[in-house]
């Protein structure tokens, strides 16, 4: 079996990975990226809105700015907040940040999965688009590859507790700067959201599925009750949905030399699902600590998991207990007051009291 060698070896080219992949190409190392895909960031399983922050990343992809968010509440009270952000195409999103990576030098390919890991040899077992095995040697991998992470699989770590979600995207009839969630027993263990895109409205709702098997019903539902609204069309332009982590962080982000970004570490926001910008963080700093744990600094990547903890640990704790919280409520009598969703949602003060 033919073998390459590489400084770092990044697996999943989502946005945490090819910020990995930038950041340590940037640092002159040696850096193979692969990804399972066809198409880096394809197919799009995402709302599109990222936060301000992620605005330099985002200009190649920037579609409109989001300035509030509309919580409606099980009894159509309507909480409006201050939610500056910008909606994006993730594809291209995505493909920014790994195109940066490549012209840095990092060797990007798809269709390239990982098959079996030998950790202990620094040895990664690919399979490409021809069927063809081989092996990749690495002196530090970084996964992120995503809530269902092979890497973690293979090395013997647990799954992560996910939940499910589902999207179309719909003609919008008239512009639109804010972005709507849905609190109801409709949604148990989730939410149910509406995210303005030019002229194109993503409409979706995320679930635990173990309390709504089905959620083709109640997001049709939505779709129609908008439609009737004369909000947005009837015409599906697209569909998606994918697996959200809500478990919160991993005990470790670190195994050995071995480092989780994004989903595959647990960091996205178990109430919001958020998790586009805490990958992209976390990914440059993977990149770096690699970069400085190669140049001779022992504790570099201890250190980076001490960094993410300090970044969102706290955040993520509060947003694991309160979804627990909401967990003991679904399908109950108190799942259809708003204090039950005050208590359970970033936009109200509740959700941050003691």
């Amino acid at each position: 079996m033919n073998a390459t060698a590489f400084d770092v070896l990044v697996v999943g080219l989502g946005p945490g990975g090819a910020a990995a992949a930038l950041a340590a190409a940037r640092a002159g190392l040696s850096v193979l990226a692969v990804d399972k895909r066809r198409q880096i960031g394809e197919p799009v399983q995402c709302a599109e809105f990222v936060p301000l922050p992620m605005g330099r990343y985002a200009k190649p992809a920037l579609v409109q700015q989001i300035a509030g968010m509309r919580s409606i509440l099980p009894s159509g009270a309507i909480e409006r907040s201050d939610f500056p952000g910008l909606m994006v195409d993730r594809a291209a999103f995505d493909q920014a940040i790994a195109t940066e990576a490549s012209r840095n030098g990092a060797l990007l390919r798809v269709q390239t999965a990982l098959k079996d890991l030998h950790a202990r040899r620094g040895e990664a077992v690919l399979r490409g688009a021809n069927g063809q095995t081989e092996v990749a040697r690495y002196r530090v991998l970084i996964a992120a590859d995503g809530p269902h992470s092979p890497v973690a699989r293979l090395i013997g770590w647990p799954a992560l507790p996910t939940v499910e979600t589902r999207q179309y995207s719909l003609p919008l009839f008239r512009s639109y700067t804010d972005t709507d969630i849905w609190l109801s027993d409709a949604y148990p263990g989730g939410y149910a959201w509406l995210f303005p895109k030019g002229n194109v409205a993503n409409v979706g709702l995320g679930a635990d599925p173990r309390l709504l098997p089905d959620m083709k019903r109640p997001l049709e539902t939505l779709c129609v009750q908008l439609a009737g609204e004369g909000l947005v069309g009837r015409a599906i332009l697209a569909r998606t949905g994918g697996a959200i982590p809500v478990g919160g962080m991993r005990r470790s982000l670190v195994h050995e030399n071995i480092l989780f970004v994004g989903d595959a570490a647990g960091l996205t926001h178990p109430i919001t699902g958020a998790g586009i910008a805490s990958a992209v963080l976390s990914g440059e700093k993977a990149g770096q600590a690699a970069a400085a744990f190669l140049a001779g600094r022992a504790g570099a990547l201890a250190e980076f998991d001490e960094d993410m903890r300090d970044e969102f640990e706290d955040s993520l704790a509060r947003a694991v207990a309160r979804r627990q919280w909401l967990m003991e409520r679904w399908h109950t009598p108190a799942a259809r007051l708003d204090a039950t969703h005050k208590r359970g949602w970033v936009a109200f003060r509740e959700y941050f009291a003691a």
